[in-house]
C-alpha cells in the first residue's frame, strides 16, 4: 500500500450499544452503515465496495441497495475488520472501487438472527484434535497459552486482574460504555471464576451492536465534511486454528508477523506512537501485544502496565474506550478498536488523547490463529 494514500471518511457505531432487542444482525450491519453514511455525506449510490465478516457481502450490498464492483467477505474472526481496511485500501489503491463501507453487526447478546456458537464442526481440526480433551469455548481454549506465559514470566492473577482495572477507568470516562463502576484487584478476583485464571471480570462482554467505516482516497477525502483520518500501514498474519500448535505459548506469531509488516509500512517508531488499542477479549491479551508489537521486550508487560503507562495519564494510552471488557464486546470486537482509533485520530473521543496523532490499532482472530494491524495519521499526506 502506498503510504497516506487512504483515508477513513465515515465512521459509526449503531444508534444504540448493549441490549438491542429489536434488531436482527442484518439490521445492525444497516443501521451502522447508514449512521456511517450520514457521518460522511455519503448514500448507498455512492458506494461501490462492500466488505464483511458475519453476514455475507452479498447480503448486505442486497440489503442497502449496493451494487458493488469489489466485495470482500473475510472471515478470521474478531480482527477480520482489520483485514477488510488492508483489503479495501489495496482494492482502491489498485482502482477496482472508489469508495468501500466496511461493516459490523452482531446480536450477541440478544441472538437475534445470530447463528450458533459452534467452533467447528467434529471433522474440523479443533473438532477433532481439541475439543475431545476439554475445551469449550474461548475461556478454556485461552487458558492453555496464557498459564504458560505466566509462568514463564512470573505473572500473577493479580497483573490480569489490574489489566480490568484500569480498562474500567477508561470506560468510566465513556458515556457509551457498558459497565462505568469503579472497580478494584480485589473486586476482579472475588468474581466468579470462569476458568482459572480468568474471573468474570477477566473475559469479555457479551452485548449487541455495530459499526461502519468508510473509506476512500486521501485525494478524495479533502472534500469530505469531516476530518479524514489516513491510514500509514497495514498488516495481516495467521499462524494455526489449534491454539494447542503454537509455535510459542508466551508469543503470538501472528501477532508479530502482523505489526512488523505494519510498522515497517508505515515507516514509524515506537516512540511515534500517541495512542494504542489492542484486542482485549480476555485480560491476558495486552500482554502479548504490547511485547509482539514491540513496544515492551518479553516479559515486561506486567511491569509497564502496573506502572500505570496505558493508564489515564500514562506515556502510551491504550484502549481508552474502556476495551471489550468494559465498552463493547458484541463477540467480534475489532471494529468497536478500530472506531475509537478513529475518533482518538479524529480528536473527539470521550478520553481525547492531548495532541495525538499516531494511533496503532491491533486485533485477534481466534485464540491467537489470526491478527490484523492498522496504523492511522490524522495527518494529511
Amino acid at each position: 500500500m502506498k503510504p497516506n494514500s487512504i483515508a477513513v471518511v465515515g465512521a459509526a457505531e449503531t444508534t444504540q450499544l448493549g441490549r438491542i432487542p429489536n434488531l436482527s444482525t442484518i439490521g445492525l450491519h444497516a443501521d451502522a452503515a447508514l449512521n456511517a453514511m450520514a457521518d460522511c455525506g455519503l448514500t448507498p449510490k455512492d458506494i461501490d465496495g462492500v466488505a464483511t465478516a458475519g453476514e455475507s457481502p452479498q447480503g448486505l450490498a442486497h440489503y442497502l441497495g449496493i451494487r458493488p464492483t469489489y466485495a470482500d467477505g473475510t472471515m478470521v474472526g474478531g480482527c477480520s475488520f482489520m483485514l477488510h481496511v488492508r483489503h479495501a485500501a489495496a482494492a482502491i489503491n489498485e482502482g477496482l472501487c472508489n469508495t468501500v463501507l466496511i461493516t459490523h453487526g452482531e446480536s450477541g447478546r440478544s441472538r437475534v438472527g445470530a447463528p450458533g456458537y459452534a467452533m467447528g464442526g467434529p471433522a474440523s481440526l479443533t473438532g477433532q484434535f481439541e475439543t475431545p480433551y476439554g475445551p469449550t469455548g474461548a475461556p478454556t481454549w485461552f487458558t492453555v497459552p496464557v498459564l504458560r506465559y505466566m509462568k514463564t514470566y512470573g505473572v500473577t492473577v493479580e497483573d490480569l486482574a489490574n489489566v480490568a482495572v484500569i480498562q474500567r477507568e477508561w470506560a468510566a470516562l465513556n458515556p457509551r460504555a457498558s459497565y462505568s463502576d469503579p472497580i478494584t484487584i480485589d473486586d476482579v478476583l472475588a468474581s466468579e471464576t470462569i476458568a482459572w485464571p480468568f474471573t468474570k471480570l477477566m473475559c469479555c462482554l457479551v452485548t449487541d451492536g455495530g459499526g461502519a467505516l468508510i473509506l476512500t482516497s486521501a485525494e478524495r477525502a479533502k472534500d469530505f465534511p469531516r476530518k479524514p483520518v489516513y491510514i500509514l500501514g497495514t498488516g495481516e498474519a495467521v499462524e494455526t486454528p489449534m491454539v494447542s500448535q503454537m509455535d510459542d505459548f508466551t508469543s503470538s506469531r501472528a501477532f508479530r508477523d502482523s505489526g512488523r509488516k505494519a510498522f515497517a509500512e508505515a515507516g514509524i517508531r515506537h516512540s511515534d506512537v500517541d495512542h494504542l488499542m489492542i484486542y482485549d477479549a480476555f485480560a491476558h491479551l495486552p500482554f502479548y501485544g504490547l511485547e509482539d508489537l514491540g513496544f515492551v521486550k518479553p516479559g515486561e508487560a506486567k511491569d509497564f502496565i502496573r506502572e500505570r503507562n496505558t493508564a489515564i495519564g500514562g506515556k502510551l494510552p491504550m484502549n481508552t474506550n474502556g476495551g471489550g471488557l468494559s465498552y463493547m464486546h458484541s463477540g467480534m470486537y475489532g471494529m468497536y478498536a478500530l472506531q475509537e482509533s478513529v475518533r482518538q485520530m479524529r480528536g473527539i473521543a470521550p478520553a481525547q488523547i492531548e495532541g495525538a496523532k499516531v494511533g496503532v490499532c491491533h486485533g485477534v482472530g481466534g485464540f491467537f490463529s489470526a491478527s490484523g494491524t492498522i496504523i492511522f495519521s490524522n495527518e494529511a499526506p
